[in-house]
């Protein structure tokens, strides 16, 4: 499997070295176009984390849904997939 970032560097390699425009180099090598263009974005989340931790280390034995809950009591509006991926 090859990774989004190994695929740019390739297609960047292609284009770099060899001449061949990025529509091109990427016909050749099989990448869809929309992954050397897409760039990521993450919000700030630190208090959102700093929260997380701290109720954790209150509450050992609580899941991240009873987590989930009391940050939504406090008003943090986050999903709870999202919260599971951050659980400490």
């Amino acid at each position: 499997m090859v990774t989004c970032a190994n695929e740019r560097r390739f297609v960047a390699h292609l284009v770099g070295h060899h001449a061949m425009s990025e529509r091109r180099a990427c016909k050749a090598t099989g990448f869809c176009r929309m992954t050397m263009r897409y760039r990521a974005t993450r919000g700030n989340d630190t208090s959102l984390r700093e929260r997380l931790k701290a109720i954790a280390r209150e509450r050992q034995r609580l899941g991240y849904g009873r987590l989930h809950v009391l940050l939504r009591r406090e008003g943090f509006r986050v999903n709870h997939k999202r919260l599971f991926r951050h659980n400490p």
